[in-house]
């Protein structure tokens, strides 16, 4: 899930508004960001500076796409990427959100539109020694570059981390390109002369229909895509010749033996927690998971046995419910590290980016901001991920110094869960 328990419950009922009430939501929106030029995403604390780029093998639909992140050249002058790479996006969120698409652009552009990603956009690699690999899984409804906050942080430490966009149509929105003679209906950017761009939005379920074999098929598929991702970072590091649909001007060459693709973690939000825990029973090559506020639905019991990896779980505190935990405990483990902990005061909404851009009305209002500061939250998830991707990946960096927060111990931390009529024995 990434928007489906916070802002529907928000912003749903904009559409049926009356166009009074529209402006007074509008007003509010003003009010609640007018200092919104001090709102930013956090930049990344490592030593290195980040580089981002996007890649994209095999034009169809089953090709890989995901935005990379990785440690660059420190740069005077470079390109930021916008946050929301453009209006289909906002399109695509409107669409899940079920609310007027011309109305919703407005408010996106508005609160959204002028945001960056603090990375630089194809700068050069540069690394001076091999890179760990983690694979990002977005979640319901949201799309590759959302996580920035997570993403450029790895990647200042010394990680090269490919933010998978999916295919399946949990997506708010994403593209692929097919050749002009086989679609009339597309836009008209293209890759090539002879490649146009058609995008995918985000599939709702219909009326009568039972989610879990929906979402089961979609996590399938987006395991299967983080997978790909991996093969294809693998392809890269051997120097294999590969083809950048997308035409960026990063040199992927530069990137051939940067990586230790035996030091590999695959990590996620809400669905993509669902992902990253699918795809350890996919792909041994994913020494461990991270799995935020995961969403356990879309698994399979009979998935769990299969999967001999450790796993972190980190929770938000006013999200996680009975059925969930329960779900999550069938992967308790006496020999296999199975940690969990809770990050006091916060929402869903704390992992992604939005958190960071909104003011404290909006995103009271959205759900999209906790009652811990954002950036406090956000801190606490990364220093606890970097210790434990060293424990389970073996890496020779000082991480180690959060290895409390591993288990909770912290004035913001809760070991395990919060949730008091299941208590998780993690």
């Amino acid at each position: 899930m990434f928007f489906r328990c916070s802002v529907v419950t928000s912003l749903g009922y904009l559409d049926r508004c009356h166009n009074n009430q529209r402006r007074y939501i509008l007003g509010l929106s003003v009010m609640g960001n007018a200092f919104r030029n001090n709102l930013h995403i956090p930049p990344p604390k490592g030593p290195n500076a980040v580089g981002c780029t996007d890649f994209m093998m095999d034009h169809t639909v089953q090709g890989s796409f995901f935005r990379l992140y990785y440690p660059c050249q420190r740069m005077d002058k470079a390109e930021m990427p916008d946050w929301i790479p453009s209006r289909e996006y906002f399109n695509g969120l409107a669409d899940f959100m079920k609310i007027n698409r011309t109305f919703s652009e407005r408010i996106f552009n508005f609160l959204f539109g002028s945001f960056k990603i603090p990375a630089y956009w194809d700068a050069p690699f540069s690394c001076s020694e091999k890179c760990p690999v983690v694979i990002f899984s977005h979640g319901l409804g949201a799309f590759r570059t959302l996580y920035s906050a997570i993403c450029t942080e790895l990647a200042s430490q010394g990680f090269i981390v490919a933010s998978v966009e999916h295919r399946d149509l949990s997506a708010s929105a994403t593209y692929h390109f097919r050749e002009k003679s086989e679609s009339k209906n597309s836009t008209k950017e293209s890759a090539s002369d002879n490649l146009v761009r058609e995008w995918i939005y985000y599939r709702t379920l219909r009326q009568g229909e039972q989610e879990f074999p929906i979402r089961n098929q979609q996590v399938i598929q987006r395991a299967d895509e983080c997978v790909r991702a991996l093969d294809r970072l693998a392809d890269i590091n051997s120097g294999l010749p590969v083809k950048n649909v997308l035409q960026t001007h990063f040199d992927w060459t530069t990137l051939q033996n940067s990586m230790d693709v035996c030091k590999v973690a695959v990590m996620g939000h809400s669905f993509g927690g669902a992902t990253a825990i699918e795809a350890l029973a996919k792909d041994t090559k994913f020494k461990c998971a991270v799995a935020l506020d995961a969403w356990m639905l879309p698994l399979r019991d009979d998935t769990f046995p299969q999967i001999k990896q450790p796993i972190f779980f980190i929770n938000s505190e006013k999200f996680q419910w009975a059925e969930n935990i329960k779900c999550i405990q069938k992967l308790d483990s006496c020999d296999i590290q199975r940690k969990m902990m809770t990050i006091k005061g916060t929402v869903h909404q704390a992992f992604p980016d939005f958190t960071f851009l909104t003011g404290d009305f909006i995103g009271k209002l959205m759900k999209l901001k906790s009652d811990i500061n954002p950036e406090i939250a956000i801190n606490l998830c990364n220093k606890a991920t970097l210790a434990f991707l060293q424990r389970h990946l073996g890496l020779e960096k000082d991480f180690n110094q959060w290895d409390p927060l591993i288990d909770g111990n912290d004035e913001n931390l809760i070991p395990g869960t919060n949730v008091t009529l299941l208590q998780s024995a993690m």
